[in-house]
């Protein structure tokens, strides 16, 4: 069973959704008229509702553990940078 992120906002859910509008209906932007633009959207919405699945979140907590502590390692060393031997 899949579910979605119980930490999901539902702003992330709406940015979800735009995201996937933009790239599948909106893309590339040259719609003749505002009526044009609507018909659109209405018709990619009654599709994508046709074939739409739920999402496989493969990033897991742990995933972004490993993600945090990478940067913060990456941070680290770039503000204490090792230092070379002085030359003879």
């Amino acid at each position: 069973m899949i579910h979605t992120p119980v930490h999901a906002s539902w702003l992330n859910q709406a940015e979800i959704f735009f995201s996937i509008t933009q790239k599948k209906a909106l893309s590339p932007n040259d719609f003749a008229s505002l009526d044009e633009l609507a018909r659109t959207l209405l018709a990619f919405v009654d599709r994508y509702n046709q074939t739409a699945r739920p999402f496989n979140w493969k990033f897991t907590a742990a995933d972004l553990a490993r993600l945090l502590y990478r940067i913060s390692a990456h941070e680290h060393a770039a503000q204490n940078p090792a230092k070379l031997p002085e030359a003879a």
